[in-house]
This record gives structure tokens, sequence and C-alpha cells, in this order.
């Protein structure tokens, strides 16, 4: 993830994942990205109490556990799947264009795409058994899967340039 954000220009500050949103807000930055981590994302709580106050105050990109907070913070709720999502080569369709995509995944939870009813846009789905794999709001978004992946395809390395876009035309709004 870092390679990835490096990669697309940008300056790299890793905080740990109690930061809070008021030395959040201190440090001004011009984005924030939730990155993955393990198990549960019931006990992050606090990390969804902070990115709950900081949404629509800059652009933000969740992936995996990420992704989890992010759908937790604008209402939703996870489960735990029967079966987790485990490989190089889960297929997920991108719904804004249509597109399937080969993922690398590696979780046990998901977000509940009903929960999410009128509180963000679904734009990715799992090909193998319809659950959500990503999410889109005006200032964020978030995908289940793993689009920094190096082994195999690469087919969701654009999302970083999303998200960079989103930081820039945030920038400009500000100003």
């Amino acid at each position: 993830i870092l390679r990835m954000l490096e990669v697309t220009g940008c300056d790299v500050l890793v905080l740990p994942a109690s930061t809070d949103a008021e030395t959040i807000r201190t440090l001004s930055p011009n984005g924030l990205l939730l990155s993955n981590g393990p198990g549960d994302p019931e006990p992050v709580d606090f990390a969804v109490r902070t990115i709950r106050s900081l949404l629509g105050e800059l652009p933000m990109f969740g992936i995996c556990l990420g992704h989890q907070i992010i759908g937790q913070a604008v209402g939703g709720y996870t489960s735990k799947l029967k079966f987790g999502h485990h490989g190089i080569n889960q297929p997920v369709k991108n719904l804004e264009t249509g597109r399937v995509e080969i993922t690398s995944q590696n979780h046990g939870f998901v977000v509940v795409p009903d929960s999410l009813e009128g509180k963000a846009q679904k734009t990715f789905t799992n090909l193998n058994d319809a659950t959500s794999e990503g999410i889109k709001l005006p200032a964020a978004m978030s995908v289940q899967y793993h689009p920094e992946a190096a082994p195999g395809p690469r087919d969701t390395e654009y999302l970083f340039g999303e998200f960079v876009s989103m930081i820039r035309k945030n920038r400009r709004e500000a100003t």
C-alpha cells in the first residue's frame, strides 16, 4: 500500500490505528487511507468513531478492514462469512464499468449490503457469492479486497490513482 501511494506521488505518514480524530485534524493530511488488518472488525469501534467524525472532511480510501470500518462508520454493519475469501483469483464485478476484475483477498468478514441501503453506493460485488466488495461516498471509497496485491493480476491498481484524484479535487475545492 505504501509503495502504491508513493508511486502515485503521495508523501506518506503512517499512523497507528488508535490515532484519534483531533490528532489527524492537527496533522492536516490531504487524504486518509485505512489499511487492511487482522480479524473481526467489531473490536475496532474506536476507529469507527474516529472515521465517523472525519467523514466528509477529507478524502478517504479503505482497504479490507478499512472498508469494514468505513461501512460501520456510515451506519452499516458487518457479519462473519461462513467461508472467508482467501486467494489471488477472486472475481469481482465493478458495478460502475461492468468490468470483471480478478482480485486478491484474505478476509472472513463482510459489510452487509442491505445495512448500507441509502447510506453508500455499492460499487463492487463478489461474483462467487454476491457479497459486497466496495462502496463509495461523496468523499470516500473502499474495497474489501487488496488492490495493492502483487501476486497475479493487477486489475485494480487504478484505484490508487482514483484516490489521488479525489484528494486533488478536494484541495482545489478547499482553496
